[in-house]
């Protein structure tokens, strides 16, 4: 399982569903299968002056995935600046331009590509699964499928369904929100340094509710 957290991410950030316990979603999604190893994908994020305690979060969301039996954790770079960038309906007397923070995540895509590739030529899977909707990957997915000989899944996190993914993977579906509520983690984990708790605000208020399909 190969899983590209940004993407992940955006498709469930105004849910309650943030607390994901990724082994569980991916034997929901691919049952049946002996699931030798999940690949996560991210990059380290810098706070914002609106959001102090975002890195925060992601740090104690890394550290409960870390708790997870044969995942690993593979980084990218997170870029943060200040732009100026052309209004589009810019007024006819005054200022053209806007100065605007611009975040940049670097490297998950291709982490996520060059792995898929090597552990295809490695034969170290039958079959992967990718859990993206990033166009960005169509060439190294179909090259797997095709070259390789090797079955990619695509499953999609986001809403909007994706043509490009559809045409180059074995197969291809879309994430139910029911997936994602049912795979949360527990409130409370533990590592080697002690307690891990959800951050607050990824609260799940449904979790004892049943679950929607």
């Amino acid at each position: 399982m190969y899983v590209d957290g940004f993407n992940v991410y955006y498709g469930i950030r105004g849910t309650p569903f943030r607390w994901l316990d990724l082994g569980r979603l991916s034997r929901l999604l691919v049952p049946n299968v002996e699931l030798v190893r999940i690949r996560y994908f991210t990059a380290r994020i810098t706070n914002r002056p609106n959001d102090p305690g975002q890195a925060q979060r992601q740090d104690t969301y890394l550290r409960a995935l870390r708790t997870l039996p044969n995942l690993t954790i593979h980084e990218g770079r997170f870029l943060a600046s200040e732009v100026r960038m052309a209004l589009v309906d810019a007024p006819a007397h005054g200022a053209k331009t806007v100065l605007v923070h611009k975040t940049e995540e670097k490297g998950s895509d291709v982490n996520l590509a060059t792995f898929l590739l090597v552990d295809g030529f490695r034969r170290e899977y039958d079959e992967a699964a990718v859990i993206s909707n990033d166009t960005d990957l169509r060439e190294p997915i179909a090259f797997t499928c095709k070259d390789l000989g090797l079955p990619v899944t695509v499953l999609n996190p986001r809403v909007r369904y994706s043509v490009t993914m559809a045409q180059c993977a074995t197969s291809y579906r879309k994430i139910s929100l029911a997936s994602f509520e049912a795979a949360q983690l527990p409130l409370v984990l533990y590592d080697a340094t002690g307690e891990i708790r959800r951050p607050p605000g990824w609260e799940n208020p449904s979790a004892n509710a049943p679950i929607r399909t």
